[in-house]
């Protein structure tokens, strides 16, 4: 049986399939492609990206990407190349754009967003490609404070198309994007013309993102199904494993799965989502400003985190980065508040293995919490 040790073995799955089999069938179950072994489950941005690597992958040694031979190959050569995949994508794409929405930070506060954990230890550890759409996000964020609206529209679009879980970010985006659509200043209305014309720029911008993105399955029977069906695999459950969320805390006391139906649940999910977000979609509607921005992407990625559904250890990532960009505004708040994220991520790094990557994560909330602890004295 070959190894299931984190992630990584998924990510070379993944190489495998999309480099030997036909576009239409890397979302479908079948003899060459068994979904129950790490099957594609995230959304048509990342299978591309699968087939690049996997391409190169299959360039340097074709049995690293072999069908059904390459299952479960562990030698070192293979692990460097994987390795340098993350690491490449890393520096080239996320800590460029962190970088630039930081640059003009104390310097203390921009090392404390470049060597923040979780991102490092998950992608490395666990071994996935988050910091790809995090990366894409944070180029929304920039393009949208460079007065470039149309540009961070497409760059969230690939985002979105990278992982579904930038759904967590969607809310206050499109709540931005329509306060400054809408107004000049506070409660000031734009012309009627102005507000069609911003409105249709970046409605057409989405549209063919997306169409671009999704064009190759839109041809093939039955294809944004299949991929919606794997990127939304809501029988899967509420929950995995070891979440700090609502809904894994509350179940030492109620079953839900025993009270509710999963239809039930989907929707009890979403209503507690839609609620707990629905101040800050009016907040950022009213006063589309920086600071509003950033902390409306924190509480909406937090209450989809507490509330929604098929939740993972991870997705606290989707918190911690807008945390990364209101350390200057909130430092105490925000590293403590970063430190709980590390914190949570135990579980998951505890099951794969990871235990000698602890005390990263310790020496980082020793150093940067002390650091607060001097400024806020001082």
């Amino acid at each position: 049986m070959p190894p299931k040790f984190g992630d990584f073995e998924a990510q070379r799955h993944w190489m495998e399939i999309t480099t030997n089999l036909p576009i239409s069938e890397w979302y479908v179950n079948s003899t060459n492609n068994d979904l129950n072994y790490w099957g594609l489950d995230y959304p048509p941005l990342t299978a591309y990206h699968s087939f690049i690597v996997g391409k190169i992958s299959e360039m340097i040694h074709p049995e690293w990407t072999a069908l059904h031979t390459s299952r479960g190959i562990t030698n070192d050569y293979h692990k460097l190349f994987m390795r340098m995949s993350v690491m490449v994508t890393f520096v080239a794409l996320y800590i460029p754009a962190l970088w630039l929405l930081l640059k003009n930070a104390k310097s203390e506060v921009l090392l404390a967003a470049l060597l923040y954990p979780g991102l490092m230890l998950i992608d490395n550890g666990h071994f996935q490609y988050n910091h790809i759409s995090l990366g894409l996000f944070l180029w929304a964020v920039y393009f949208f404070f460079k007065n470039k609206p149309a540009y961070g529209s497409v760059a969230f679009v690939l985002a979105l198309s990278f992982k579904q879980m930038e759904l967590y970010h969607a809310i206050p985006i499109f709540a931005y994007l329509l306060g400054r659509s809408l107004f000049y200043g506070p409660l000031t209305l734009r012309p009627i013309k102005s507000i069609i014309y911003h409105l249709a720029k970046l409605g057409i911008c989405v549209i063919i993102t997306f169409a671009v993105v999704w064009a190759p399955f839109v041809y093939s029977k039955d294809g944004p199904l299949q991929v919606l069906g794997r990127i939304f695999p809501f029988y899967r459950g509420l929950f995995e494993d070891k979440v700090a969320n609502f809904w894994c805390c509350s179940s030492v006391v109620f079953k839900f799965k025993d009270l509710l139906t999963i239809h039930q649940l989907l929707r009890a999910s979403t209503g507690l989502v839609l609620l707990s977000v629905i101040p800050t979609f009016f907040t950022l509607l009213l006063n589309p400003s920086k600071t509003c921005f950033l902390m409306g992407l924190l509480n909406s990625s937090l209450s989809f985190f507490l509330f929604s559904f098929q939740v993972h250890e991870k997705s606290i990532l989707l918190a911690a980065i807008p945390a990364l960009l209101l350390l200057q505004e909130e430092r105490l708040l925000m590293t403590t508040l970063l430190s709980v994220t590390n914190i949570s991520l135990f579980p998951l790094l505890l099951k794969d293995g990871v235990v000698s990557a602890l005390p990263y994560s310790i020496a980082y909330h020793c150093v940067f919490q002390n650091n607060v602890s001097i400024v806020s004295s001082s």
